[in-house]
């Protein structure tokens, strides 16, 4: 059917799917789509399709979205078939359809979708648009089951050529229910009435498929096969599987050609992944343990189909026996074929199988391998790409990674490998390459990519081309670019094209450069070294690039020289730099054959690049420079100008004078390198090498960098010896600007203002201040001796330099130590507290203060590695008895004492107690520890087990709290305390670690925004947990989507989730919401511990304007969510409800319900927790709606209860919430008046007389429910004994039933429909009931002969005559309207016009519209529902003359083929059942009254037919050929020749075959017992009148006999012979032979049943329908129906088909249709007819009812076959149904209805629909134009110029008017236009010629 326009929100869709841009080339583009799973890819030139779950893409090549049709889900069962009425399937549910299979066909540009739902079956859509559906069955048939319905078993298929069409091999797996029937390889059809049916095409007929369970891999093709490859288990249920391999002949429709052999890589598992490259066939193996490896393996396809052949060979000619006798070939799959021994040259001559060849055929013999590739992770899909002779294959994994690998003969090699789908997710098996070899499509459950193949152009030089070892690529040495080979030009040529795999193959580079750098301002010539260069045109050259700069190049050999470019043309040096670097490239026009880097450098600037020691740089650089000392000039020449002397570079050779230490230099400080500030110093340096200077003697200065400053002091050299020398710097104060303790001033010195000299190394002095940094004596006396400070205690006390003290202000001794301060104040009797002692003048150094501290009068031994000098002191304290106490001293000798103000206690801490004592092993409790002195020392840390317990501060006396960490097991552990270094042990008590709570459900899981709502909390362990809490962390609203991409939050240590304590102060409660990070506040309330298994918790109150992020809840450290604890089930807040204010006051009536509205009521809370006061009481909630709160009010009114008014208020609580909504005032009840005496004694009177009659009927009730609960009983008992006889009988057919489904749909193979030649069709239908011959030539009698042209003369002028509208139009109507024109008359003369215009079939079409509306406009003024009814005008017949001419191609190429095969379904099921040959009542039928309505005993054999002389006619039959035919034990003498006929002359039209009664049937027993057979003879069996047919069971024939056809010598049914050979009618012929017995011997033939008196009689009494059934149901079984249903069953889908191919608008419906429809609506509107029942009748009748139900009932019209009384019996039946289809009445049936009518009940109005469907589709067409009419009759008549006997018509046509001669020459004469045509005058002239007859002219 045609799909509609795309809605607005598919287009939406497409929108919303669009991929992103682009990825980079590296990554190809990617295609995705939100929420959607893919299965499969499918490549055609220029869009791949992706078949996912419930969609299906078509996208372009660069995987941008084009269209979208959306598949599912769908209203689906896997136990149902496809249905149509929802009611159908009571268990359907919406079921996602996954794609199965994808194909392309592209003969037809269709694309094939197979899904999961509705059994698999497919659907077609245009290739262009996958939105638009072709073809999709609207009520399939199990024949179109195609695809495996259950997810994970796999489908695989292939479109392949046939002569004139595409077929569809399909292979699947074992799928269970309704379709687990299906062969695992079936040949299916793609066109035709019934797409994706298999039915006439070769399926694999599998005995059991439990023990075939073939899991297929994948489909390949070649030129001339199809291959499967697959893996199962053995037969008979062996529990062993393999890999197979099958192969079929694309040329074979049968699978005759099926062959499978093993496949086994050696020492692997089973092969997961398969590919077909030419030559070749790669498979991927499971590998390892539990198949988590793999192993990649290539078969040769040549030594495959050896294989193959040789298994097909052994099973053609040696029975399958190999050479040792072993069973090397066999027919597989449970089949009852077996391997023969046919001629052995039959290989060859049936190299694709035949019908007699044995199959499916299985080697033993496996075809094994070595594995070329071992792999360390599962492999789920392979591709591979030939190129230049190389093969690469593809591989993707289970982790979404796309490996490829190069196959280097006998090995495989991982070259590269990358991440394509997400990680975890498995690469589909549909890997495909693109048609130009350059991409690959990989598919991952969540997204398609395109991978290019190879990304030679991504490596940018050689060296990474050649690394990559891509194979793909390779470096093209002129283009300079990594390319395939193909695109490189010389790739053929040496050295042109470089491969990593080839021996030897490197890059071109540079292998020698002379020289490799040179000065600047010189030109040199220089020589590179190239191996391997290629070699070059005449015409082509080579040049060398020095950066910019081109100089032609001379190659000789591998050596090449370019000259360097002038001075001029080279670029700076770059800044910083004493040379620039610059790419000595060797070039071949533009492109970089190998390059180097050559300097050109510059001796000046390596001057300029260490100002600190210029000659040292200039000499000691990479550089060939020399240093001139007098100028001081770094040069590039050899000397220096003359009279220098010359430094030479270090990297000359042996010279005197070279390198950094023959410069001019200074090597260091002579003086002190300490120099005081404010004290004048001097400072002196050591020289060396200054001889170099020869001109007059220059002045020296010396420079000092001093705060910023640059400061110059003269100076004077002082020769000391040889080469060295000093130089004194002038004596100078130096006053810093800053004050610091040490300043670092650089120094050099320059000879004259500007040449300075080198510093062999940085050169600095320090000068120092004794007053920065020493603030008391102490720190003066400890700072460095050398620096000469005292504490000068002149003026004002300080630390000076000594000489800038006065005499006598020095103080050697310094003031006594000063303490200031000590921490702790108390420490554990053990001691060993370290104590901090601040202070000064604490001594000078740690030597001052080693054994002078005592604390407390203990001893204190300081620690020196805290020790401070002057400030502090760190000692440790000694043991000393509790209640010690006392200051500390500090003693530094020579000095009084220093003491602290402060004491130091002694005192023993102790531990009492802890709470609580046991808590979560997740940690997180806050203990509490109890005790005494606990703050003793500073460093306190407590401990539960190993576990440090961190303490929250302070630390009381008393009390010590801190949180437990996780532990690793849970149990019970000390707890103990660390003062210091003593430790206390809690050994009375330990602490428990338990099992962390489990928290199991949570409900409800929404609340108010305003909270309180009581959750309640169900799990195990819950009363461990110290406070438990729930907790929401909210956000707010503005920022609700970005913290979703915020780090989550730790909930260990949440801000002031505990309250700051103080001592002594009692904890404060926690507040119920803190901020927390990033914005997020977090909201808490602590729940009550019920028991260990409940908590009971109140939700938080969240603020308005946040969002809530989390809920969570925490029980210590264990923090579980809501969603986890709920199963999944998240917590939601709810807006605050909103209540309506009462009116002020509300008044109350006693009794009455109050209602209060509002809105959101029940959003957050039931009415069991709302809590409603009115005062003091309670008022019962009854009903809590949305909108609605009922509560029943206290009966009497309450107290007022806390409020100021008089009356009581009415206060809602929910949760947190209070609701006030007003005072409520009670009404007063008003008093009742007193009930009367004589009411109360009427009451008790009417109530005594009321019981009395109903115990009376009581009684009554219980004698008549005693009553029937017996005859139930009775009943019960009856419908027992029926149930146990219909189960038997039940279970009887159903085996029937499955055994005559399995051997039909192997059996009914089309080969070839006997259509009849279009003359004989036509006679046919244009005669019915006239035999085979109904129109004969009349012989011309021999004394007339000389008339014979005459006549003919005539006769053509009556042709002509009829071509006139006027003429023909009288002469109908002139016949019709005589009283003696009968209707057969009237149908003859119909079918003889149509005839005679046959080749006219314009002019018919234009005379028929004229009668029709003619007819119409008769019909309306009577009951128009009545037109076209029956056959009673000659329009009518015309009609149907005419829809049989213009429908004859329609039937041979759509509906012939469902038709025929729905007539030999029907022979063939008739057949397999037991026929009676008197009665003609059948065990097979549709037909009641053609049912064999006994249950008679048989047998199916199997004969061996010997084709002998008389059959030589036969399909295929040659002298001495067997051939198999299936017959009955009980079947007549003359059906079992019947059925011989039938297998011999399989596929031969039956007029071309013998009669049956021409030929006997011999039986061969042994080499000389040859005894003919008939159906009566001299041992037939007579009694009683009565004597029975001879059968096969009569002659006792055993199964596998050999019989014969032989010529019959003396028979006497020459009539039937006769009748066969002459014109054939397809008439039925008798199912008897002659016999002499009958009637007139007083015998009665019987076969299977003997006739009833009843049934015998001439005609029965009419009856009643309850009487009929009653007497049937006396004589046979109750369930006979079941042989029906059974029949019903078997033919239903072809049926089906059949009405399908009538009534589809899927294909374009023939025009005669169309236009005959249009001219009914043309009818119906131009009488004003508008209701749409009339149109419809005539529709039906014109076309459906007229000849559609005609060619139902006997197909011999159109085919060459013989139509038995049984088979009418039925078509009338399936003829019936359709009738009723088409009728609008509703079908009802009842009991009484006829059984024939019961049959197909349900489906009529399935098949109403169709009509309806098909009605409304050609209305909906494009009306069918006159032209295009015309044009169609136009060719039909060109098509049968030659009009079947239409001289014979013509003639036939002229004795009807001769009988009418006189009235119509009178209608003729009275019809003015015809007297002005003169139309009876040239009658008259006709009759003269025709008959000699004489006129009036």
């Amino acid at each position: 059917m045609m799909a509609p326009q795309p809605p607005f929100c598919l287009h939406l869709l497409l929108l919303l799917l669009l991929p992103p841009p682009p990825l980079p080339l590296a990554l190809g583009q990617r295609f995705s789509a939100p929420n959607t799973t893919f299965n499969h890819l499918a490549l055609a030139p220029g869009t791949l399709y992706v078949g996912a779950v419930n969609r299906l893409f078509q996208l372009s090549p660069e995987l941008q979205l084009e269209a979208v049709a959306v598949t599912g889900p769908v209203l689906d069962s896997p136990d149902c078939v496809p249905f149509r009425d929802p009611a159908e399937c009571p268990q359907a549910q919406l079921t996602d359809n996954a794609n199965q299979l994808l194909l392309l066909s592209g003969r037809s540009q269709e694309l094939v979708a197979c899904g999961q739902v509705r059994q698999g079956v497919c659907e077609k859509r245009r290739l262009g648009d996958v939105a638009e559906l072709l073809y999709q069955a609207e009520d399939p048939g199990d024949g179109q089951f195609v695809a495996a319905n259950t997810l994970g078993v796999t489908t695989v298929g292939l479109v392949v050529p046939a002569p004139g069409r595409d077929l569809l091999l399909v292979a699947r797996g074992l799928a269970g229910k309704l379709s687990g029937g299906v062969p695992p390889l079936t040949v299916r059809q793609l066109a035709g009435p019934q797409p994706f049916s298999s039915e006439g095409l070769g399926r694999l007929v599998v005995g059991d498929f439990s023990d075939y369970n073939n899991s297929y891999v994948g489909a390949f093709a070649d030129g001339r096969s199809a291959y499967f490859v697959f893996r199962r288990r053995g037969a008979r249920a062996q529990a062993e599987y393999r890999s197979y391999v099958a192969r079929v002949c694309l040329r074979d429709a049968n699978l005759y050609s099926y062959v499978e052999v093993p496949l086994a890589c050696r020492g692997q598992g089973l092969v997961q992944a398969a590919f077909l490259t030419p030559g070749i066939l790669l498979g991927v193996f499971a590998s390892g343990a539990r198949g988590t490896k793999a192993a990649l393996c290539t078969f040769p396809m040549a030594q495959l189909d050896r294989s193959m052949e040789e298994a097909r060979r052994l099973c053609y000619t040696t029975a399958g026996r190999g050479p040792g006798g072993s069973e090397d070939a066999a027919v597989e799959y449970g089949v009852t074929s077996r391997c023969v021994t046919l001629p052995l040259d039959s290989p060859e001559s049936y190299p694709c199988g035949d019908e007699h060849t044995p199959s499916p055929i299985a080697g033993r013999r496996p075809l094994e391998v070595e594995p070329l590739l071992l792999l360390e992770w599962p492999v789920t899909a392979v591709a591979a790409l030939q190129t230049d002779g190389h093969t690469v294959a593809f591989l993707g994994d289970t982790q979404g990674q796309l490996h490829k690998v190069f196959l280097n003969g006998s090995r495989g090699l991982v070259y590269y490998s990358q991440q394509v789908g997400p990680p975890g997710s498995a690469v589909g098996p549909d890997l495909l390459v693109d048609g130009s070899g350059s991409h690959l499509y990989v598919l991952t459950a969540q997204q398609v990519d395109r991978v290019p193949v190879a990304v030679c152009p991504q490596f940018p030089d050689c060296v990474s081309c050649l690394q990559a070892r891509d194979p793909f690529c390779g470096w093209c040495v002129l283009q300079g670019r990594c390319t395939r080979k193909g695109q490189c030009k010389r790739a053929a040529q040496p050295n042109q094209w470089l491969w990593s795999y080839e021996e030897g193959g490197a890059c071109l580079h540079i292998q020698g450069l002379w020289p490799a750098q040179h000065p600047r301002q010189e030109q040199v010539q220089v020589t590179l070294s190239v191996p391997w260069l290629p070699a070059l045109a005449l015409d082509e050259y080579f040049h060398c690039a020095f950066g910019d700069y081109d100089s032609l190049a001379h190659v000789e050999g591998h050596q090449v020289t370019c000259v360097t470019p002038p001075h001029d043309q080279l670029p700076p040096n770059p800044p910083g730099t004493d040379y620039v670097s610059l790419l000595l490239a060797l070039m071949f026009e533009d492109v970089v054959m190998a390059a180097a880097n050559f300097s050109f450098y510059d001796c000046g600037a390596v001057q300029a690049s260490d100002v600190a020691a210029p000659c040292r740089a200039c000499v000691g650089s990479v550089w060939r420079c020399h240093w001139c000392p007098e100028s001081s000039q770094c040069m590039a020449g050899e000397h220096c100008p003359e009279g220098e002397r010359t430094v030479y570079s270090a990297q000359e050779g042996d010279v005197q004078g070279q390198g950094p230490e023959a410069c001019p230099q200074i090597e260091g400080l002579a003086s002190p390198v300490l120099v005081p500030v404010g004290w004048e110093s001097r400072v002196s340096l050591r020289v060396r090498n200054l001889q170099h200077f020869r001109g007059l003697p220059a002045s020296y200065h010396c420079w000092l960098e001093l705060s910023g400053a640059i400061k110059r002091l003269p100076a004077s050299l002082e020769e000391t010896s040889g080469d060295r020398g000093l130089i004194h710097c002038q004596a100078q104060q130096f006053h810093p600007l800053t004050s610091q303790r040490e300043l670092r001033v650089p120094i050099y010195v320059t000879r004259g203002e500007a040449h300075r000299l080198d510093n062999a190394e940085p050169l600095h002095v320090t000068l120092y201040d004794c007053t920065v940094g020493h603030p008391d004596c102490s720190h003066c006396q400890a700072a460095n001796g050398s620096l000469g400070c005292l504490w000068c205690s002149h003026k004002r006390p300080s630390c000076r330099y000594g000489p800038l003290c006065p005499p006598g202000a020095a103080q050697q001794l310094c003031p006594r130590p000063t303490i200031f301060s000590i921490e702790p104040q108390s420490g554990p009797p053990e001691g060993g507290l370290p104590l901090t002692i601040l202070g000064s003048n604490l001594g000078r150094d740690f030597a001052d203060v080693q054994n002078a501290v005592s604390v407390a009068g203990r001893p204190c031994s300081p620690d020196p590695a805290l020790y401070r000098i002057s400030v502090r002191i760190v000692c440790v304290t000694s043991p000393a008895p509790g209640g010690t106490s006392g200051p500390a001293q500090v003693v530094i000798k020579g000095r009084p004492p220093g003491v602290s103000s402060q004491p130091f206690t002694y005192q023993d801490p102790a531990l009492l107690n802890l709470s609580p004592r046991w808590g979560p092993q997740a940690g997180g409790t806050w203990l509490t520890i109890y005790g005494q002195h606990l703050q003793t020392g500073g460093n306190i840390s407590a401990f539960v087990g190993d576990q440090p317990c961190p303490i929250q501060e302070p630390v009381c006396p008393e009390t010590i709290t801190c949180r437990t960490m996780p532990q690793a097991a849970p149990g019970k552990v000390a707890v103990k305390v660390v003062f210091g270094q003593a430790q206390r042990t809690l050994l009375s008590k330990a602490f428990l670690y338990t099992a962390n709570p489990q928290l199991l459900a949570a409900e409800p899981s929404v609340s108010f925004r305003g909270g309180g709502r009581l959750i309640r909390v169900r799990g195990s362990g819950l009363d461990v947990a110290q406070r438990p809490r729930l907790s929401v962390w909210l956000a707010p609203e503005n920022q609700a989507e970005s913290v979703l991409a915020w780090p989550e939050l730790s909930l260990a240590q949440p801000q002031d989730l505990e309250s700051q304590r103080s001592c002594g102060v009692p904890a404060a409660d926690p507040q119920p919401c803190v901020q927390l990070g990033a914005g997020l506040l977090q909201c808490s309330t602590v729940c009550s511990v019920n028991s260990s298994s409940l908590l009971l918790c109140q939700s938080p109150a969240v603020p308005d304007g946040t969002w809530p992020h989390r809920v969570f809840f925490s029980l210590d450290n264990v923090h579980v969510d809501f969603t986890s604890a709920s199963g999944g089930q998240p917590f939601l807040y709810q807006p605050n409800p909103r209540l309506a204010p009462l009116s002020r006051p509300y008044r109350l009536k006693p009794g009455n319900v109050l209602d209060v509205e509002g809105e959101g009521l029940s959003l957050g809370i039931s009415k069991e927790e709302v809590r409603v006061l009115i005062g003091g009481s309670e008022c019962l909630v009854k009903t809590l709606t949305l909108t609605h709160l009922y509560c029943e009010p206290p009966a009497r009114p309450p107290q007022p209860g806390n409020s100021s008014g008089s009356l009581p208020q009415f206060v809602v609580h929910m949760g947190n919430l209070r609701l006030a909504l007003g005072p409520v005032q009670y009404e007063a009840e008003p008093t009742l008046a007193a009930f009367p005496v004589e009411a109360q004694v009427g009451v008790g009177l009417g109530a005594a007389l009321l019981t009395t009659a109903v115990l009376l009927l009581t009684l009554m009730y219980r004698h008549k429910s005693k009553q029937a609960l017996r005859d139930y009983q009775k009943v019960l008992v009856q419908l027992e004994s029926l149930e146990t006889g219909v189960g038997d009988q039940c279970r009887k057919e159903f085996t029937d039933l499955m055994t005559e489904m399995t051997d039909l749909s192997s059996d009914l193979e089309a080969s070839g429909i006997p259509f009849l030649d279009y003359h004989t069709y036509a006679q046919r239908v244009f005669f019915p009931g006239h035999g085979g011959c109904p129109l004969q030539p009349t012989a011309d009698r021999a004394e007339d002969e000389g008339r014979g042209a005459t006549v003919r003369q005539g006769l053509l002028q009556l042709s002509h005559l009829l071509n006139c509208k006027l003429f023909l139009l009288k002469l109908i109507h002139t016949l019709e309207a005589q009283p003696s024109f009968s209707q057969r008359d009237r149908c003859h003369v119909a079918s003889l016009l149509s005839l005679a215009l046959h080749s006219k079939l314009e002019y018919l079409t234009d005379i028929l519209r004229t009668l029709l509306g003619d007819l119409a406009a008769h019909y309306v003024h009577k009951n128009p529902k009545l037109m076209l009814r029956r056959t009673e005008s000659m329009v009518e017949k015309l009609l149907t003359n005419w829809l049989a001419i213009c429908l004859y191609s329609f039937l041979r190429e759509v509906a012939g083929e469902p038709l025929y095969m729905l007539f030999r379904a029907i022979k063939y099921q008739v057949d397999k059942g037991p026929v009676d040959a008197v009665t003609g009542k059948a065990k097979h039928t549709l037909n009641d009254s053609h049912l064999l309505r006994e249950d008679v005993e048989f047998r199916p054999l199997t004969l061996t037919v010997l084709a002998g002389p008389g059959t030589s006619g036969a399909a295929g039959a040659g002298s001495g050929q067997h051939v198999p035919a299936r017959v009955l034990d009980t079947d007549t003498i003359t059906q079992v020749k019947e059925k011989v006929l039938d297998q011999l002359y399989k596929g031969t039209p039956f007029s071309q075959r013998p009669s049956v009664h021409t030929l006997d049937l011999e039986w061969r027993s042994g080499m000389a017992g040859h005894l003919t057979l008939s159906d009566d003879d001299l041992t037939s069996v007579t009694q009683n009148h009565w004597k029975r047919l001879n059968t096969l069971q009569h002659y006792k024939v055993p199964d596998g006999a050999t019989v014969g056809l032989i010529p019959r010598m003396h028979h006497t049914g020459t009539v039937a012979q006769t009748l066969a050979q002459g014109c054939p009618s397809g008439e039925n012929t008798p199912m008897l032979e002659h016999s002499e017995d009958g009637e007139g011997s007083g015998l009665r033939l019987w076969h299977l049943v003997k006739a009833t008196e009843e049934l015998e009689g001439t005609k029965p009494r009419r009856s009643s329908l309850r009487e009929r059934e009653r007497a049937r149901a006396k004589a046979i079984p109750e369930i006979y129906l079941t042989r029906l249903l059974s029949m019903k069953g078997m033919l239903q889908k072809f049926v089906d088909a059949t009405f399908q191919a009538i009534l589809s608008v899927n294909r374009p419906v023939p025009i005669a249709v169309r236009y005959l429809f249009d001219l009914l609506d043309e009818l119906a509107e131009k009488h004003g007819i508008e209701d749409p029942e009339v149109l419809h009748i005539w529709k039906t009748n014109s076309l459906l009812l007229r000849f559609w139900v005609n060619t139902l009932k006997n197909p011999q019209l159109i085919f060459d076959v013989r139509v038995s009384d049984n088979v009418d019996a039925i078509l009338a039946v399936i003829a019936q149904t359709f009738i009723d289809s088409c009728t609008l009445s509703e079908h009802k049936v009842g009991r009484d209805s006829p059984v024939n009518k019961l049959l197909y009940a349900r489906e009529i109005p399935r098949y109403k629909q169709m009509v309806e469907k098909y009605y409304s589709g050609i209305r909906r067409s494009s009306p069918a134009s006159y032209q295009e009419m015309n044009s169609a009759l136009a060719e039909l008549s060109g098509s049968s110029v030659s009009a079947p006997h239409c001289l014979e018509a013509l003639q036939d046509l002229y004795k009807h008017i001769h009988r009418y001669y006189d009235q119509v020459i009178s209608a003729l004469e009275e019809d003015p236009l015809g007297q002005k045509m003169q139309l009876a005058c040239r009658l008259q002239q006709i009759a003269a010629l025709v008959e000699n007859k004489v006129t009036h002219l």
